[in-house]
């Protein structure tokens, strides 16, 4: 039954799905008069290539026959205008295919692009880069090929078909008849041809996803291959899947190159047929010369648009998992979206009423709250927590134990599966997201830096803060001196990722990244677990200034960067075990006494063995 139903699919894969191309069209409805000149072009341009053959029998049976010269000059004159019109025709439409093909590209990148930053985390969760960068890419200019050249040549390809038959069928039917016996077989070769070439592009485009996701992880991780010494292991890996990739398209580039001679023979065997019996007619004085050889010309040239219609309909069918793949995209709706009131009332991830914006006091009730992955994986069941402004509470637990879920629900990356989450007494759904997230400094435990400059890093989060705000939160996290000891200062190139830095100068500008912009609530996410004892101190000295009198909640990994929290939390499996400040803590003598105490120790251990 599964191969039953598996094989029923890949039959549908293999017909052109005109509800995926209908989709894709609405979204690009802006290029309709562009698409509808360019075929319009297109039908002008094959019925002058339908006219050259008429043109050519009116010459042969007016002149050559005849053996006169009369009228030849004006025929010469028409001939070389019709040359010049089609020549600008042309041109006319390259330059307005290769216009419509780059702004197609940038259109549907810029509605995938938006598309991504309105996605929820659960979608990256589950995405993979590589595939991410294939649609972005390759798939985008595969598309916007076929829908600025295919299709128009399918147009044209139709109008020549019509207008050959046409033409022909009016002047000899029994000879057009004769002419067109062999389209079914070439039909059927074509079929065949087309079928094998779409099966081969198919696993091309799927290796080369693939591959880009290869690169990409390869890249990422290359110190990782250093360290592991992996790169023998690597690189077979990655020859097996290029060599995969390779022969698919070796099998693919046989058949489309196998395919093109046998469609050149099929026109020579009409054209063996025409001039049979078509000479036997001239012979006869049944059928005039200057008919015979435009005969000859279309049954040559018929086979042309033949050949091009059935590799640009293999083209549509090949492109159609691209136009699924983007539409997939395109389409798939957040999982956290604010609703229309909400949007109506503060505006949408684009488009802010800041105006509207309330000012976020801090106080914050985490009410009932249920939580589970999509996968399943439940983590909080009816979890309580009220915290007061400007209080900082710090999350203690084992990994697993829902610490960075926490502060990922307060900061809306996801939401509760039942309860609520109050910011000053409110459900924060009644607000818009770009207003909570606007308002929250969250410093992560592996920073990320962009490509640019120190300056660009910081105002990332605040575009239009002056040098003064940039400074005043660089020397708020203690990064304004060895900024200033760079050669370039501010305007330094971080490198991609922040490369040309170290991994705590890059969290004291992500510090500072985070605060430029005032926020009110604070998240650290094990934000100093990555560096070492020096920067710790300044970016602990940081936080005590940048977290006085905001609402804050530290995830720690070492604990002693949360001695002086208002309020700690032992979180394991969900709930909350232990709650109090350091000392009430270590009185206790629970889980936290133990972790602090080891740590303690293995810290103190590890001095004397420098000492």
């Amino acid at each position: 039954m599964v191969n039953k139903n598996k094989a029923k699919k890949n039959k549908r894969k293999d017909k052109i799905d005109i509800g995926i191309w209908k989709k894709l069209f609405k979204y690009l409805s802006e290029f309709k008069n562009g698409l509808m000149f360019l075929a319009f072009l297109m039908v002008g341009v094959a019925g002058i290539d339908v006219v050259m053959p008429l043109l050519t029998r009116y010459a042969i049976d007016n002149f050559i026959v005849k053996k006169t010269t009369d009228g030849l000059i004006v025929f010469a004159l028409a001939y070389f205008c019709i040359v010049v019109f089609q020549a600008l025709n042309v041109r006319l439409f390259i330059i307005n295919a290769g216009k419509i093909e780059t702004h197609l590209a940038y259109h549907i990148r810029k509605l995938g692009f938006k598309r991504l930053q309105q996605l929820s985390f659960s979608y990256y969760d589950t995405s993979s880069l590589g595939w991410l960068m294939a649609r972005m890419t390759s798939d985008v200019t595969r598309l916007s090929e076929i829908i600025s050249w295919g299709l128009i040549d399918m147009v044209w390809a139709i109008s020549m078909m019509v207008g050959f038959l046409g033409v022909m069928l009016y002047n000899n039917v029994k000879l057009t008849l004769i002419c067109m016996s062999v389209v079914p077989i070439l039909f059927l070769i074509g079929i065949f041809f087309q079928k094998k070439i779409l099966k081969s592009y198919r696993k091309v485009r799927k290796l080369n996803s693939t591959l880009t996701a290869d690169f990409s992880e390869e890249v990422s991780g290359a110190k990782t291959t250093k360290i592991l010494v992996r790169e023998e292991e690597n690189l077979k890996e990655f020859k097996i899947d290029a060599s995969h990739m390779r022969n698919s398209s070796v099998t693919a580039a046989t058949f489309s190159a196998l395919f093109l001679p046998i469609v050149i023979s099929m026109g020579s065997i009409g054209a063996g047929f025409v001039l049979w019996l078509g000479g036997n007619s001239v012979i006869a004085n049944s059928l005039s010369y200057g008919t015979f050889v435009m005969f000859i010309a279309y049954t040559v040239q018929f086979f042309d648009p033949v050949s091009r219609l059935a590799a640009t309909i293999a083209e549509l069918q090949n492109a159609q998992a691209s136009a699924e793949r983007i539409i997939a995209l395109i389409e798939t709706e957040p999982d956290i979206w604010d609703h229309k009131d909400v949007i109506y009332k503060y505006g949408d991830l684009f488009n802010a009423k800041r105006e509207n914006w309330e000012e976020i006091r801090g106080d914050i009730e985490f009410k009932d709250v249920c939580f589970k992955y999509k996968n399943g994986e439940k983590v909080f069941q009816n979890f309580n927590l009220k915290v007061k402004k400007g209080e900082t509470i710090a999350l203690v637990g084992e990994t697993g134990s829902g610490k960075s879920t926490l502060v990922n629900l307060l900061c809306r990356f996801y939401e509760p599966s039942s309860g609520e989450i109050l910011i000053d007494g409110l459900d924060y759904r009644k607000r818009s997201l770009l207003w909570l997230q606007s308002n929250i400094g969250y410093v992560l435990q592996s920073p990320h830096l962009f490509s640019g400059t120190i300056r660009d890093n910081i105002i990332y989060g605040k575009l239009d803060a002056t040098q003064g705000e940039i400074e005043n939160a660089a020397k708020l996290v203690n990064a304004h001196n060895f900024i200033s000891k760079l050669e370039n200062g501010y305007e330094t190139q971080v490198g991609e990722g922040g490369g040309n830095l170290s991994t705590g100068e890059k969290q004291l500008i992500s510090f500072a990244r985070a605060i430029v912009a005032d926020p009110a609530l604070f998240v650290l996410d094990e934000a100093t677990s990555s560096i070492d004892t020096e920067t710790e101190r300044m970016i602990q000295n940081a936080i005590e200034r940048v977290l006085s009198g905001r609402t804050s909640f530290v995830v720690a990994h070492r604990l002693s960067t949360i001695v002086s929290a208002d309020k700690i939390l032992v979180i394991r499996h969900g709930e909350i075990t232990e709650s109090g400040n350091h000392k009430e803590l270590i009185r206790k003598k629970g889980y936290y006494y133990n972790l602090y105490t080891n740590q303690l120790l293995e810290e103190k251990e590890k001095l004397s063995k420098e000492i």
